[in-house]
Order: C-alpha cells, then sequence, then structure tokens
C-alpha cells in the first residue's frame, strides 16, 4: 500500500497530441479536414496588405511603428516561445516574460503552448510522420501545408508539456489567447498609429504587413531552415546552417547548430554570425533581465564539427578512392577476362577482382613497363608482396579498389 501512494504522489508528465498528416496537402477530399481559420488567416493578411499598398499612403511614422511591432512580436516568437518556453534555453525575470508573452500573441501564431508542443515534438520526431511540420513531405508542406489542414489525431507526436502547464502566465495566455491577439495584434498597433492621424496605415502595415513578414520569418524557419546552407555538425536530420535564413528568421537560421544543441540560447556561435535574438537575450542578461543562459561547451561543439568534417572526408574518399561496391561489379570468367585483353584492354586481376590499369600505367611508381608485364595476368602474389621490392601500401590498395571493374569467377564453377 505504501509504494501503491508513492507512486500515486508522483506527478506524471502531461503528454499532449502534435498530430501530423500522413501524406502531402490534403490526403482526401474531405472539406472538413481543411482548416478553415488558418486559410482565411494567412489568405486574408496578405491580401489586406495589398489592398492597403494600393489605396492607403505609406506614412514614415507608421512604416516605423510596424518595424516596432514586427520586432515585439518577433522576439516574442524568437526568443520567448521558441528559446524560451520551448528549449528553456536560459531564464527570464517576470517583467522580461510580461513582455515576449504578448508580443507572441501579437504574431498571430497560436498560444505559447500550442506553439511549444508542435515544436517539441518537431525535434522529438524529426523528419518522421510524427514531425508537424515534416520537411521531408516537401518545402510548402513545412512551410505553411501543415497548418492549411486539421491534424489528425490518429497519428500523433508526444511531448511533454508539464513545466508549461504550471506556469500561470502561459495558462492565462492559452485561456484568453483570442482576445489577447485582436487587442495587442490589431487594436494597440491602430490605436498607436491614430495618434498620428493615420489609423488605416495602422491597420495594413503595422498589423497585415507586419503579420506577414513574421509568419514567413517563422515559416522559414521550418522550411527553408530544412532545404538550404551547410550542415555543420551532423546530417542525420534536414536541418542547415544558412546566412540566408538567419537573415530572414531573426537569427533562427543556424539550424543545423539549433537541431544538434537545442537547449543553447544561441542559434549563431560565432561573434560574426547574425542571430538578433541572441544578442537581445545577451544585453537582457547584462541587466538581469535573463539569466542560466545554457551554452554548449566548446569542446563539445567541437567534437560535432570535426566528426561531421571528418564524415565528409569518408564520404569524399570513398567516392574517389573505393570505387564501385563489391556487390554492383559483374562477374567475369578468366576467358572473358583474357578476350578482353586481347582486345586491348588493360586489366590485371589482382585477389579475383578484375582492375583497368589504362590510366595508371603513366603514373605507376615502379615504372610502366613494370606494370604492363602483368597485365592479362593474376597479379595477386606480386602484388602482396611474394616479389622482393612488390609490397603495396594500405593507400596503394585503397587506390587500387578505385579501378575494379569486374569480379573474377572461380575457374573450378
Amino acid at each position: 500500500m505504501t509504494n501503491s501512494k508513492a507512486q500515486r504522489a508522483v506527478p506524471q508528465p502531461v503528454l499532449v497530441n502534435v498530430p501530423v498528416r500522413k501524406t502531402g496537402f490534403v490526403s482526401t477530399s474531405s472539406k472538413e479536414e481543411i482548416n478553415w481559420w488558418h486559410v482565411g488567416m494567412l489568405v486574408l493578411t496578405p491580401l489586406f496588405g495589398l489592398i492597403g499598398l494600393i489605396f492607403v499612403p505609406i506614412r514614415l511614422p507608421t512604416i516605423i511603428w510596424g518595424i516596432i511591432m514586427y520586432l515585439w512580436s518577433g522576439l516574442g516568437i524568437t526568443a520567448g516561445y521558441h528559446r524560451l518556453w520551448s528549449h528553456r534555453a536560459f531564464s527570464a525575470t517576470y517583467p522580461v516574460r510580461l513582455f515576449l508573452c504578448p508580443g507572441g500573441s501579437a504574431a498571430y501564431e497560436g498560444s505559447a503552448k500550442w506553439w511549444c508542443r508542435n515544436h517539441r515534438a518537431h525535434h522529438r520526431y524529426t523528419d518522421t510522420n510524427r514531425d508537424p511540420y515534416n520537411a521531408k513531405r516537401g518545402f510548402f508542406y513545412a512551410h505553411l501545408g501543415w497548418m492549411l489542414v486539421k491534424q489528425n489525431i490518429k497519428e500523433v507526436g508526444y511531448a511533454d508539456i508539464t513545466d508549461l502547464q504550471r506556469d500561470p502566465m502561459l495558462q492565462w495566455q492559452h485561456k484568453y489567447y483570442a482576445p489577447l491577439a485582436i487587442g495587442i495584434g490589431i487594436v494597440f498597433p491602430v490605436a498607436v498609429a491614430s495618434l498620428w492621424g493615420d489609423a488605416l496605415g495602422g491597420f495594413f502595415f503595422a498589423c497585415m504587413w507586419r503579420m506577414v513578414f513574421v509568419h514567413h520569418a517563422t515559416f522559414f524557419v521550418n522550411s527553408l531552415a530544412h532545404y538550404l546552407g551547410d550542415k555543420t555538425y551532423s546530417d542525420h536530420h534536414t536541418a542547415f546552417d544558412s546566412f540566408v535564413t538567419a537573415l530572414l528568421t531573426l537569427g533562427e537560421g543556424y539550424h543545423n547548430y539549433h537541431h544538434e544543441f537545442p537547449q543553447d540560447y544561441r542559434n549563431g556561435i560565432r561573434f560574426f554570425h547574425y542571430d538578433p535574438t541572441k544578442w537581445f537575450i545577451s544585453i537582457l542578461s547584462l541587466f538581469k533581465g535573463a539569466y542560466n543562459l545554457k551554452r554548449i561547451t566548446p569542446e563539445e561543439i567541437d567534437k560535432a564539427r570535426l566528426q561531421m568534417a571528418q564524415r565528409r572526408l569518408d564520404n569524399e574518399k570513398a567516392k574517389a578512392m573505393f570505387g564501385k561496391k563489391y556487390d554492383e561489379l559483374p562477374t567475369w570468367t578468366w576467358e572473358e577476362y583474357q578476350q578482353k585483353v586481347q582486345a586491348g584492354a588493360c586489366l590485371v586481376v589482382i585477389s579475383d577482382l578484375v582492375h583497368n590499369v589504362e590510366t595508371f600505367v603513366q603514373e605507376h611508381p615502379g615504372g610502366r613497363q613494370t606494370l604492363l608485364n602483368w597485365v592479362g595476368t593474376d597479379a595477386t602474389e606480386a602484388f602482396n608482396g611474394k616479389e622482393p621490392g612488390h609490397e603495396h601500401s594500405k593507400e596503394a590498395r585503397s587506390y587500387l579498389n578505385a579501378m575494379r571493374i569486374a569480379k573474377l569467377k572461380p575457374k573450378n564453377c
């Protein structure tokens, strides 16, 4: 009984579904599977923005205000939803959290709880059917297609959000997300722009266009960051490091590093890497607004980088030095081998493998004629050092493999 009570006393993690789809944009013709709320939002915001460009004069104070709103809502996503709440890469004081949480609301990307749930599942199930924005389903799907269809509850990517469930601010935001998004994302910027007599400009530019830019900046992390750039630290997933993506996403473009070390508060770890979100968090830490900033040690980073460099080198070496795989080689009889030599082919047999040495004859360290003497024969014993001076190095053997073109059928077969 005591053990049973103890087990009941331990709080269990809250596992939340992150439903995903098996195939592309919409797998069936059912109209109920389309998420009309998301479709409307993602279609109407750029449409309203275009209307504003045509009919509403652009005023400098409104554009500046739109940029301020963009930075606030953008950092609400990158610094708040992403690095603070999804990955716990740093801790923040209450005033900072109170700044980031409304900013994320103004971005119109869902509540922090909903957003973080999906993102944690993305990291846990990257590039699988349980990944809510699986890049292997195509660029469009990863960018915004996954939001245009209702999530399939039969395919679940679980994510532990116990910590978010215990956060009163996030619980409050989740409960009142709709009025918060409307009030902070639309009413507030329009009201401020009306102070200089440009309420319409505030709606079209500080609201609609600002939302479009924030949306696609975030979406590029799910799409472009999995298609463009370098795999600096790992090739076990589709994430890339890209300066171009970093420019478009407030610094979230060093995505290969992020997927390898998601707990680091930085995306761009070098001083010259464009990562405004990292700079924002670093500045906050100077004023004690952010603390417990998590950094991966230089030794771990170097280890991952060097391992990846070695993998690339091994792949290149295999292409250059090892030729075709053994199982891919055709099988010849000894008679076929002899016929090809008599027809003019420059071939040598070593260890029951036929090698084409035509291009290597002129480069042979022992001289051209030495190699030609073995054309049409089985040179295995000579190559392996039975004759003095003919012992070959490991590199020579690797180089030889690049020249193999067939395997020899045993004579007794």
